[in-house]
């Protein structure tokens, strides 16, 4: 087994294993906001889906440790191959006894096993490129069912929220002016980040709204933009942008409870409450459509039926009912950044560079300051300049 080192020195390192201190989080998203390189994390987390596993692999983290199945077979989730494509050792399947250790302990990983010192906390399954790959196999062979089910939920979805989709009873008011106004949504999804940076001349001409959904803010702040409106149940946004100035609109459950309303009171704002079924990305568009919005322009969303279980709520087919709802007036900006991704090699900028120096050095061997710079006479003057004026179009300037 290749030998991992420490993020710490110690005089005794075993022979072979992984050595380092543990962060320990229930929540992965929780967790991402302190792990730092050369910890292990540690995360109970059925299905790592590809927003949580970019998010640890940018931690640069020594290993990941599981208490649940990285994949359960309920549908192809892409967040172990990202870890393991990665070079991030996973172990996962540990049970409820990896998450009894304690923030800043010291374990060794040899092969499925977690130590502390010569004792077995744990053993769970160490995944690798083939044990992935087989689960893969097994669970696109359920998406079948995630279908049926996905459909279920999208009829029962409309059944509660009929009022809402059609009609848009229970939409609050805002002070934030909308009306006739293009949108820009960000939510905290697949490639964000890079898309939002694509965007940038969009956002510089157009001067849209700017609405960051949970996380999606910060990314608003991280671009150097500031959000007009922060929508979500207030989960994954940090205490920074929830400050910056914008209006805070809470998503909360049906029955009016509202956890997130606590904590953005505590800085001394008063939020507005929205009650809806679905998610904020869902909260986001309806409101945006409701308040008259000329253009939705929307990076980071859920659109396929992957991301939605990739997202892990049952709740997602609502997103699917909301975009038919907002689809005339919805533009999907995700992969927008792949889509123009330069594609001009070094070799090419660098020709590029000199062509430019060598056009600038000709055209300047043609004035007088020239001539005397370069100390360059006569006839191959005239040469240079009579080909240059012939390739530009240029008349000969007039003699005397």
């Amino acid at each position: 087994m290749r030998l991992l080192p420490s993020r710490r020195r110690t005089d005794a390192v075993p022979a072979e294993g992984t050595v380092g201190r543990v962060r320990v989080d229930h929540r992965t998203k929780n967790l991402t906001k302190r792990l730092k390189p050369g910890d292990i994390a540690v995360i109970d987390h059925v299905d790592i889906d590809r927003v949580s596993a970019e998010a640890l692999k940018a931690c640069r983290p020594l290993a990941v440790l599981n208490a649940a199945r990285s994949t359960s077979g309920r549908y192809p989730n892409l967040g172990p191959e990202i870890l393991l494509t990665a070079g991030i050792p996973l172990v996962d399947q540990l049970g409820p006894e990896v998450m009894s250790l304690v923030d800043g302990a010291e374990v060794q990983i040899v092969g499925g096993e977690v130590r502390i010192g010569s004792r077995v906390l744990a053993a769970g399954v160490r995944q690798t490129a083939e044990t992935n790959a087989a689960a893969m196999d097994e669970a696109r062979a359920g998406l079948a069912v995630q279908m049926e089910a996905f459909a279920a939920n999208t009829m029962d979805y409309l059944r509660r929220e009929r009022d809402l989709l059609l009609d848009g009873v229970g939409v609050p008011d805002i002070t934030t002016d909308l009306d006739g106004r293009q949108v820009l949504i960000v939510v905290r999804g697949y490639h964000y980040k890079e898309d939002l940076a694509t965007l940038q001349h969009y956002v510089r001409e157009f001067r849209p709204v700017l609405i960051g959904v949970d996380g999606g803010a910060d990314a608003i702040l991280e671009a150097g933009l500031k959000p007009a409106l922060i929508v979500g149940d207030m989960d994954s946004v940090s205490d920074k942008a929830l400050m910056c100035g914008a209006e805070i609109v809470v998503h909360a459950y049906r029955d009016g409870r509202a956890p997130g309303a606590e904590r953005v009171r505590r800085l001394g704002i008063d939020p507005i409450v929205f009650p809806a079924a679905g998610t904020s990305e869902d909260v986001a568009m309806l409101l945006a459509d409701d308040k008259g919005a000329e253009l939705i322009v929307a990076v980071g969303t859920h659109a396929t039926l992957v991301e939605f279980l990739d997202k892990g709520r049952s709740g997602m087919a609502s997103t699917f009912l909301t975009r038919l709802r907002v689809g005339g007036k919805l533009i999907d900006a995700k992969g927008v950044s792949r889509l123009y991704r330069a594609r001009i090699s070094n070799l090419q900028l660098a020709a590029l560079v000199l062509a430019g120096l060598a056009a600038l050095a000709v055209a300047l061997a043609t004035t007088t300051f020239g001539q005397t710079l370069f100390g360059l006479t006569g006839a191959w003057i005239d040469d240079v300049a009579s080909f240059v004026r012939g390739l530009l179009g240029i008349a000969a300037p007039p003699t005397g």
